[in-house]
Order: C-alpha cells, then structure tokens, then sequence
C-alpha cells in the first residue's frame, strides 16, 4: 500500500511506502514488580497465608526484642580494652558494662595454644598454615593437580603435622606432651583425625556390610550397631578410662591419642550408615551396567558405585561432620583440654572475675563454631549446586 492510494496525504509523503510495523528493535520491558524483587520475594515467601503471616510477625517481634538487646551488649557497651577486671566492673563512671572483650584479647593466645610452650607456637602456627593449604588444594575443584593435594593432604600433611606439634629432637624440635595442648589447637585436631578418618573407615564398613562375605558382614554390622547404640561420651570414657585398666602401663597410649581413636571409631560407624544409604539409593541397573562392562568388585566400586552414592549423600555426609566437629567438646569430660575448656578455666581467674567474662566468652566460643560449621555448610552447598549444573548437561 503507497500514499497514492490517500487523497489527502501531503504531496511530499506521497511516494513514500506507509509503514505499519516498527523497523527498529524495541527493548524488553521490565518484569512487573509483583513478580520480582524484594516485595515479590516477600509476599511469596513470609504472606502466602494466615499461618505464615502470623509467624513472620511473631519471628519480627523476636528479632526486635532480642536483638537491640545482643547489639548494645556486643558492641556498644562493651568493653574493648583492659588488662584487668577493674576494666569490666560496673563504676559510677561506667553504670552499665556489656561484653568483655578486653578479657578475650588478653587471653586470645590461650584460647589458641593452650599450655603450648611460648617458644614453641610457631610449629602450631606452621601446622595451621599447612592444614589451610591442604583445605584448599583438597577442596577446590579447579585446584591444580588434586591428585598430588590428596597425596600431600593424607600422607605428607599428618606426618608433618606429628613431627612439627610432637617434636622430633634430631631436628632440633623439643619434645612437647600433649598435656600441655590445648584450645583451637586441640578442637581443631580432633575434628580433623575424625573427619579424615571416618569416611574411608565408614566406606569400608558399608560395604563389609554389604557384602556376601558372612564374616566380613557380621563384623560390620556388629561394630555398626555397638557404637551406634551408644553415646559418644560412653566411648571417650571407655577409652580414656576403662582401657588403660586392661593393658600394662608400658602399652598405654596418650590420652589424647586415645580420644582420637574413639572419636575416629564413632564418626566411622555413623558415617557408614550415610554411606549404606547412598549405595542402597542407585538403581540396580548401575550395578548391573558396570559388570556389564566387564568390571571387577573394586573397580566397579570406585569407578561407578561409590562416586554415585557419595554424590547423592554429600548433605548427610556434611551433616555428620558438622555433628563431629562440635561434639569435639565432649573431650573435657575426660581431662583434654580443648577450646571449650580453656575458656572456663580462664573465666574463673580471679584477676578476671567480672560479671560479664562469662557471657563473652561463651559468646566467642558461639561465634567461632557458628562461623567453622557455617563455612562447611556453604562449600557443601557449592557442590551440590556445581553437580547439580553437570547433571542438567
């Protein structure tokens, strides 16, 4: 259609087509506000219901009681630095004292090393760094060379770590008791034997328990079941207390030591039942698939089964060691000093016997459990998303 075709259209325009459709490209127009951002987010998340509008008001009264309250204790009348207990004490200047932090400085070391010597720290400080770096290499998954991490991760790393915290006099490092350890350092070595320990021991158990061997079955099962039907605390007392009584003196182990093997042993049997749950999810077709192929036991295991299973409980697995990693404070009932037990031997030291050393360090032993199971929580949450990527391919 032209403009000839209209009488009255200008004599400059007349040749010229008429257009009825843009020629240009019209940008998307933004979604609705009811559908995104922060108030969609939230009529979709705390209002879709009488329930649920009832429980975000209750849970928004909660937070506005509670937490102008932790504010003005944790930060704003608190107490940043002191050497003593006259820094925390409420005075006629000072009417109101919230969080004694000043005792947290000052005791920091403590808190980190225990009864370590004072010229010896250092060696837990290198133990620290290398730890970190094993995380690191084990962990991340674009790491170069993970093969040479897992090396250095379970081989060179626990030797390392035995020779630098132990000693080895031919290297000029003193020997050190492990009476002596103690705080983060303690924590962090018994979390991480337990962690290590139990997920190749509990695979072993799973699949013992799986297996068509009678013998290889009833010892699983039986261990299985024992630990799992007792406390943890149960098995810390039988070996700190109760093993000694049948052993001679010259066979003793430390008792650290002894709490590391039990400990190992009952995140084992727990993480063998997550491991048992993972094997029993995969259909029956992979196990057929991999013989199939001409597989053996072990290589079907490896190859097949067990990166499978352990990709489907990553959650439980985290799980469990989330529960291990904090029920480490379990030790100070049997004499060890972790990092729970150096704060309260150091709050009841007369020259920081304050009202509020208590709280404040309880509060920094939350803070410091909050933010290690807290970093856990979320690497174990980037893998599942990463793998969930891989299976939408």
């Amino acid at each position: 259609m032209t403009a000839t075709e209209f009488p009255g259209t200008p004599m400059s325009r007349r040749d010229e087509p008429v257009r009825f459709v843009r020629d240009t490209t019209v940008g998307a127009a933004p979604p609705p506000s009811s559908v995104v951002g922060p108030w969609a987010w939230m009529r979709e998340h705390l209002f879709t219901g009488p329930v649920n509008i009832a429980m975000t008001f209750i849970l928004l009264a909660l937070f506005l009681w509670v937490v102008p309250g932790l504010v003005r204790f944790l930060f704003i009348d608190a107490v940043w630095s002191g050497v003593d207990r006259e820094s925390c004490i409420i005075t006629e200047q000072r009417p109101v004292v919230g969080a004694c932090w000043a005792f947290i400085r000052d005791r920091a070391a403590y808190f980190t090393y225990g009864s370590y010597p004072l010229p010896e720290r250092w060696r837990v400080d290198v133990f620290f760094a290398l730890l970190a770096i094993g995380v690191v290499w084990l962990l991340k998954l674009d790491a170069p060379r993970r093969d040479l991490g897992a090396f250095y991760f379970f081989i060179v790393l626990p030797i390392a770590s035995y020779v630098l915290l132990v000693g080895l006099p031919i290297l000029g490092l003193p020997i050190v008791e492990t009476n002596l350890w103690g705080g983060i350092l303690v924590t962090i070595v018994c979390s991480a034997v337990g962690i290590v320990v139990s997920l190749p021991l509990g695979i072993l158990l799973a699949l013992g328990r799986r297996s068509s061997m009678p013998a290889a079955r009833l010892f699983s099962v039986v261990f299985i079941e024992f630990v799992r039907g007792v406390p943890l605390i149960t098995v810390l007392f039988m070996a700190s207390v109760m093993l000694p009584l049948f052993v001679p003196d010259y066979l003793q182990p430390d008792k650290l030591l002894r709490a590391l093997v039990g400990i190992a042993l009952f995140a084992a049997a727990y993480m063998a039942e997550v491991v048992r749950a993972g094997l029993q999810a995969l259909p029956k077709g992979q196990y057929e698939g991999a013989m199939s192929l001409g597989l053996n036991y072990g290589q079907m295991m490896r190859l097949i089964i067990l990166p499978q299973a352990l990709k489907v409980t990553i959650p439980n697995i985290v799980n469990t060691y989330i529960g291990l990693f904090k029920d480490t404070t379990l030790v100070v009932i049997v004499g060890i000093f972790d990092f729970l037990k150096t704060i309260e031997a150091a709050r009841i030291d007369p020259r920081w016997g304050a009202p509020t050393v208590s709280a404040t360090g309880y509060v920094y032993a939350a803070i410091f459990y909050f933010i290690c199971c807290y970093l856990m929580s979320r690497y174990a949450r980037s893998v599942e998303a990463r793998l969930a990527q891989a299976d939408k391919r």
